[in-house]
């Protein structure tokens, strides 16, 4: 994959069982890959860890069929997977994000079929569970996603740790983990993070 040279191929801090190319330091990585957004795809952010770790402890999505909203690396539809679902798909609006997602798959001995588009715009795909990890950390792209899960009638998981916009009422937590970080990404070297079920309807 494209940056191979600032990935390190190590396992998730929170969640062993899964390999990961990640990159140790974000903002150089980001002056290399250039863009508006940073490379989200390089590092296992703290709401796809607690997300996957409850997927891994749980099997609650054991022999149904996945889709990971904004898959980033991989992470949570590679857990997904190994927690036994019986399909994935990982979904996400950056092309680098498709690479990340072949390479850790592929680290992982498993298949995660990616889908390079922005679903918010349209119905949700005919699917069991709808996976997002750390996706409520910009107001509009916060606003979108809720609207979009709202009319989701399946189950719904998200993994957050606390950012500005999760909503106050409508997901009840499932589970919650103190999770190893960075103060390069988040301030603190450890950051309580909750997985947030929307039930289906």
């Amino acid at each position: 994959m494209q940056f191979a040279r600032w990935l390190a191929l190590e396992p998730v801090p929170f969640v062993p069982e899964v390999l990961l190319h990640q990159a140790d330091d974000m903002q150089g990585l980001w002056e290399v890959v250039g863009g508006d957004q940073p490379p989200y795809w390089a590092f296992p952010w703290l709401g796809g860890q607690a997300l996957a770790r409850y997927l891994l402890d749980s099997g609650t999505v054991r022999g149904l069929r996945v889709l990971d909203l904004a898959t980033g690396s991989g992470l949570v539809a590679v857990a997904a997977v190994l927690a036994g679902a019986e399909s994935v798909l990982a979904v996400d609006v950056d092309p680098l994000a498709g690479e990340a997602v072949a390479a850790n798959a592929a680290a992982n001995d498993v298949d995660v079929p990616f889908l390079l588009e922005d679903l918010l715009d349209g119905p949700p795909p005919d699917v069991d569970v709808v996976l997002a990890g750390d996706v409520l950390y910009e107001q509009v792209m916060a606003g979108r996603v809720l609207r979009w899960l709202r009319s989701f009638h399946g189950q719904v998981l998200l993994g957050d740790p606390g950012r500005d916009y999760r909503p106050q009422a409508g997901l009840r937590p499932v589970a919650s983990y103190d999770i190893p970080t960075t103060r390069e990404l988040e301030g603190v070297a450890v950051k309580r993070t909750a997985v947030l079920a929307q039930p289906p309807s």
